[in-house]
């Protein structure tokens, strides 16, 4: 699976990228939002992971114009992200996530994570059409 990480820590970035290649998945980066828009538009990923505290852009609004983009219309966005107060989840759905991992991420289960939320993305998407 090709996967777009839109990270600005670099040690989230580096263990994100460590753990996903680690099962197979190719991995491109974006450092901010304006970047990882512009990735996506590029070469539309299969999964896009977004951190929600970005510079310039939040996660939030690179979520909404994510999903403004028609080509990108049926690639799930999960938000990986230490925002774990009640309502951030909410929050992160009603931006245009469909899923929602929490950081600091458990390196024993972030594969299988990722790999269901893009198979249930998937699967949402097939039903609206």
């Amino acid at each position: 699976m090709n996967i777009l990480v839109i990270e600005d820590n670099e040690q989230n970035l580096y263990l994100v990228r460590f753990l996903l290649e680690a099962c197979g998945h190719r991995i491109s980066e974006a450092r901010d939002g304006a970047e990882g828009i512009a990735a996506a538009r590029v070469a539309v990923p299969d999964l896009i992971l977004l951190d929600i505290q970005l510079p310039q852009m939040d996660g939030y609004a690179v979520a909404r114009v994510l999903r403004e983009i028609p080509a990108l219309g049926a690639v799930p966005v999960v938000a990986v992200t230490s925002y774990a107060m009640n309502g951030d989840r909410v929050k992160a759905l009603a931006a245009g996530c469909d899923a929602y991992i929490e950081k600091p991420i458990d390196p024993d289960t972030f594969a299988a994570e990722v790999e269901a939320a893009a198979a249930a993305g998937r699967r949402e998407q097939k039903g609206h059409t």
